[in-house]
């Protein structure tokens, strides 16, 4: 039986870039950063030490020719805050594109892009 979502693979273009923008930006933490000495490595971030849940940022290029079937495509993420107006402001203060905060019957929403322009998602729940 499954119990929790425990990691969620995004592929990016530029590792080192994509790191940047998840732990300057954003505040996530580096969990680890692994290469298996082939080529392939790992960066796991989470929003902080101790997240239930990891992303794992993969090389895209490298993963494609690894597993040229695969489906590289970006997940649609959906976070959590319980401080959306402050979350929205301080991504806008720092240069990321955000959308305006949309209210939905499960709460208030809007959307952010990285710095390869993939949009996700940030929830306040009622």
């Amino acid at each position: 039986m499954f119990s929790k979502i425990g990691q969620i693979m995004l592929y990016v273009n530029n590792q080192d870039e994509a790191v940047k923008f998840w732990t300057e930006k954003l505040g996530f933490t580096v969990i680890s950063d692994e290469n298996n000495g082939q080529g392939m490595r790992w960066i796991e971030i989470a929003p902080k030490k101790g997240a239930e849940t990891t992303i794992i940022l993969h090389n895209k290029e490298f993963v494609a020719k690894m597993s040229p079937g695969l489906n590289l495509d970006t997940p649609s993420l959906m976070f959590f805050s319980e401080s959306l107006e402050q979350l929205h402001c301080d991504l806008t203060n720092k240069k990321i594109t955000v959308g305006e905060i949309v209210n939905i019957p499960s709460g208030r929403v809007f959307n952010f892009a990285d710095n390869e322009e993939n949009y996700f998602a940030v929830m306040e729940k009622k």
